[in-house]
């Protein structure tokens, strides 16, 4: 008998009040995002109170400032995941019921599409401010896999994002119809719970990695140095998961059962990869440029 792991009975909602006929409801994703937030705000926060970290003793920005950086971040990480998701998953769709892409409480986040939200409020944060942005990205990218950690644990209780079937005795056999969708399998079906090694290599591994090299190894003071590692650490994470994370179903045909956006000869690349190996690349080039071009 094939040894799996039952589904943990962990509901999505931490607790809900009903006020004037309404519902309302705390639920472990928001508060995954409300998390991670404070915890990133905290270390960037305690990083810039240090002049040691960085070149010449001397911060990119002092307390009061990174608090206006958080609001910049917070509106890139929710405008961009939305319009990530739209533009990149579900394009079709959105175009047909636009009013729909408003309705971000009703789920659809995209990290490469957040990622490009940050981007562009780190770049607009630090030209209003007269700062070198590749200083503000590399506090970020130090600050980021808290929330990542966090927001995949969350996608596991939420019974999202899962893996392709699995017959390894850690697979774990997620409820609801979708899940259970295995052709050619009888009785229940286990899969890869692929959140939690996204998880492990996003937030645990990338971020003992970074905050390693930022309070450890002098990182800041080679501007760049800490956003390639986490360009390129990001990436080729996501890159090694997505072989076992079951792909979007708009992506999966007859004729494509991987859900490959590319491929050919039985072989491809799902979405999450293609997203993920420019991150790669560009990540790489940071960090060539950072250790050539210390402040």
């Amino acid at each position: 008998m094939q040894a799996m792991i039952p589904f943990p009975d962990i509901s999505p909602e931490i607790f809900s009040v009903s006020l004037f006929g309404m519902e309302f409801a705390l639920r472990w994703y928001a508060l995954a995002y409300i998390v991670g937030i404070v915890i990133g705000w905290r270390l960037v926060v305690a990083t810039v109170r240090r002049p040691h970290l960085w070149a010449n003793d001397t911060p990119p920005m002092d307390a009061r400032a990174v608090e206006d950086l958080l609001t910049w971040v917070i509106l890139g990480v929710i405008l961009g995941g939305r319009l990530g998701f739209v533009i990149f998953y579900q394009p079709a769709y959105y175009l047909a019921n636009p009013i729909e892409i408003l309705q971000v409480w009703q789920g659809g986040m995209s990290f490469h599409g957040g990622l490009l939200g940050v981007v562009t409020a780190c770049l607009l944060f630090s030209w209003r401010r007269g700062i070198r942005w590749l200083s503000v990205a590399d506090v970020l990218c130090m600050a980021t896999p808290a929330g990542l950690l966090l927001g995949r644990i969350a996608n596991f209780i939420n019974a999202e994002l899962w893996g392709r079937p699995t017959d390894l005795p850690w697979g774990v056999v997620f409820p609801r119809a979708a899940a259970q969708d295995c052709p050619g399998l009888e009785g229940p079906c286990a899969r890869h719970p692929s959140q939690l090694y996204e998880a492990g290599l996003e937030g645990l591994v990338l971020g003992a990695v970074l905050l390693w090299l930022v309070w450890a190894r002098g990182a800041l003071k080679f501007p760049g140095l800490a956003t390639g590692v986490f360009f390129a650490g990001y990436g080729l994470s996501r890159f090694m998961v997505e072989f076992v994370r079951q792909a979007d179903p708009q992506f999966i045909t007859p004729d494509n059962p991987m859900g490959y956006v590319l491929h050919a000869g039985g072989v491809g690349l799902s979405m999450g990869q293609l997203l993920s190996l420019p991150m790669v690349v560009l990540g790489l080039v940071f960090i060539l440029w950072a250790r050539r071009h210390p402040a």
